[in-house]
């Protein structure tokens, strides 16, 4: 059976364990929280290395992206570096390869993108390629990097104006501390509204499950909400708050769905290869596998 562990910097109440059987091979998959203790991740790093398969990057990116320039997050790559014998996988691949394909899926199954939906994206730079599809489907883009990162209150209104944007800052903020970038530890578990105007006007909101719960208002009446990471609970709570459709990015394994890091890190360890794949060889895979968004309407 191959291992799976996703080593995250998020909190450890959303630890799970599930095994799973895919194109005919038995994988464990893990995740261990650290509650924000990066001396604590990189520890659990160190103790696995060589005996799994592969590693999943959780509640951190090691790469964002702006059009076709990738940036490197200074505390993540540090971290990277003490997996020595295992490959470490954060997600960035595949969200630019699987979370195009549900879009495209979106456009042609469903009725969801018609009419060209306001989007709320959480984050451009977080989820470049899913922004991109986004935007090739007609929808009307608002990226909240700036507001939702470092506190700016300037919604981006363009793939243009992210890349401008992220050409000047992002070389400044890829030095700065996580914790000033993205929800860590218990901050997964809280919400402090921001920018209910932009919830407010988008139709559809989509992005890092963690920065949505963060900062959503308690009225998302109608909207869609089109985000990877969720449990039971987090279901129930956007079902409460009146979110009409949940659109999960990857497929739920006993009752949640992991993140991009662990769905990445799983298809390295179902290929065999020991490196990050290339995006011919994520498609590939994925056509194998068959993946397909989860789509749950949560109102009767």
């Amino acid at each position: 059976m191959k291992r799976v562990v996703s080593v995250s910097l998020g909190s450890a109440k959303r630890n799970h364990v599930v095994e799973v059987e895919l194109l005919g091979q038995a994988c464990r998959v893990e995740r261990i929280g650290t509650d924000g203790d990066l001396g604590e991740m990189v520890k659990q790093i160190e103790r696995l290395d060589g005996e799994v398969a592969a590693f999943g990057l959780g509640g951190m990116d090691l790469y964002v992206f702006a059009g076709k320039k990738r940036y490197t997050l200074r505390e993540a790559k540090n971290v990277v570096k003490s997996a020595k014998l295992s490959p470490i996988l954060d997600g960035s691949g595949l969200k630019n390869t699987l979370e195009r394909k549900v879009i495209q899926y979106l456009e042609l199954n469903t009725d969801l993108l018609q009419g060209a939906p306001k989007v709320l994206m959480m984050s451009g730079a977080d989820r470049f390629g899913m922004a991109e599809a986004l935007n090739a489907a007609g929808c009307r883009l608002t990226m909240g990097d700036l507001i939702f990162t470092v506190g700016i209150p300037l919604p981006l209104r363009s793939l243009k104006a992210l890349e401008i944007v992220a050409s000047i800052l992002a070389p400044l903020l890829c030095q700065l501390p996580l914790a000033m970038l993205y929800p860590i530890g218990k901050q997964q578990e809280e919400n402090s509204p921001k920018a209910p105007a932009l919830f407010a006007e988008a139709e559809i909101i989509a992005g890092d499950f963690h920065f949505i719960r963060r900062y959503m208002p308690l009225d998302l009446r109608g909207k869609t909400v089109i985000t990877n990471t969720t449990t039971r609970d987090d279901v129930a709570m956007l079902a409460e708050r009146g979110v009409k459709v949940l659109v999960t990015t990857t497929p739920e394994l006993n009752g949640r769905t992991f993140g991009t890091n662990v769905m990445e890190a799983l298809l390295v360890a179902i290929s065999g290869k020991r490196r990050e794949l290339g995006a011919a060889e994520y498609e590939e895979l994925l056509n194998d596998i068959n993946f397909a968004p989860r789509i749950t309407y949560l109102q009767q």
